[in-house]
């Protein structure tokens, strides 16, 4: 809203200074700015009131016992991430951008999802939350939204169904009719990646921070004509607007982590994980690097590996022998490292390292073609 304001004044008046709110980077800084202190001032304000209201974690008696400390911690913490992601959208971003529009839904939407899995867990006390299939048909009808907008808008026509091809150069590849159902399964996957993930305390948000620091690179050089010419990668007109939602989703993450970095004042609960999560994936099919997501994602990536693997592997063995064995002694992954003895600090930081390992691999893709 303030970006039309600012446009305006400077189309009538054209003040001295005024033509820098037309930039991307100083706009995205500003939202950055405003998330970041939005973050600071709601997050203690939640804190209390969740407090207040007794709406805590309930630890599952499956996990880690060491976890049994954290029991009625405040939880539905993604709350403050999602309020400090909208409003500085709204102030700084060009929301009449197709691209902010589907982002910004589909963040809303499965933080809605979310939202309701934990206040049936936390508050109406329902042990299994909101119902897998509903939870399912939540991210089903959010993936069908975005899919049918790049499908059918004229916006998006030139290169709707096709994607980047990681280490390829000038090589594009069309999913063709099918491009609605994978962009379906890669929401769905997604925000379902970062819920597995989060297990420990900062490490969702700080593992999607540094991921969304190399997606903002990404969406600033696909909508820049010249940068995305000169590195062969598709041009995007309009896609650097995402840089803005990025900016504001990084300022509010580092203001969340401010909360619920080890010891943990409060959790995202599945209303920040899946709408972290769904964030990334449809920022990921905006800008064509849904084929980069493995790599940019691989923390998350891992994690669900884990928890497939140990799926998997118990289920054969039990149908083999009739006693069902696993591979790691907890899956996620994160929690196979606690029952080793791992403190969860150190965790959180060596998961951190290896997700800027996998987000310099990923920019790396840019020239290694």
């Amino acid at each position: 809203m303030l970006y039309y304001l600012f446009e305006y004044i400077n189309e009538l008046y054209a003040p001295p200074g005024f033509g820098i709110f037309k930039f991307l980077s100083f706009r995205s800084s500003l939202a950055a700015i405003t998330a970041l202190f939005l973050a600071f001032y709601i997050g203690p304000k939640i804190i209390k009131f969740l407090r207040r209201k007794q709406v805590g974690e309930t630890i599952r008696d499956l996990g880690p016992q060491s976890h049994k400390l954290k029991e009625g911690t405040p939880t539905m913490g993604g709350v403050i991430i999602i309020l400090s992601v909208v409003l500085p959208v709204l102030l700084w971003a060009d929301i009449n951008s197709s691209y902010i529009v589907l982002v910004l839904v589909g963040t809303i939407w499965l933080g809605f999802v979310g939202f309701i899995d934990d206040y049936l867990k936390v508050v109406m006390k329902k042990s299994k939350g909101l119902i897998a299939r509903y939870k399912l048909l939540g991210q089903i009808l959010i993936g069908l939204l975005v899919g049918c907008a790049i499908y059918f808008l004229p916006e998006f026509s030139e290169y709707n169904t096709q994607t980047t091809l990681p280490f390829m150069k000038n090589l594009n590849f069309d999913f063709s009719f099918f491009y609605i159902p994978v962009v379906i399964f890669i929401i769905t996957a997604t925000s379902n990646a970062v819920n597995l993930t989060d297990g420990l305390d900062g490490l969702a948000i700080g593992s999607m921070i540094i991921v969304m620091l190399a997606v903002a690179i990404l969406s600033y050089v696909s909508g820049n004509k010249i940068y995305a010419d000169y590195l062969n990668v598709i041009y995007l007109e309009g896609s650097g607007e995402l840089t803005v939602f990025i900016a504001a989703f990084i300022g509010a993450g580092l203001g969340f982590l401010w909360f619920n970095f080890y010891p943990a004042q409060i959790f995202m609960g599945d209303t920040g994980s899946l709408a972290l999560g769904g964030a990334f994936g449809i920022i990921a099919i905006l800008i064509k690097k849904e084929l980069l997501i493995p790599i940019l994602g691989g923390v998350f990536f891992i994690e669900t590996l884990s928890v497939i693997i140990q799926r998997m592997y118990f289920k054969y063995t039990k149908n083999k022998t009739g006693e069902g064995k696993r591979i790691f002694k907890m899956a996620p992954l994160h929690h196979h490292y606690e029952l080793q003895g791992w403190a969860e600090p150190k965790i959180v930081m060596r998961f951190y390292i290896a997700t800027i390992i996998f987000a310099i691999i990923s920019l790396a893709t840019f020239k290694i073609r």
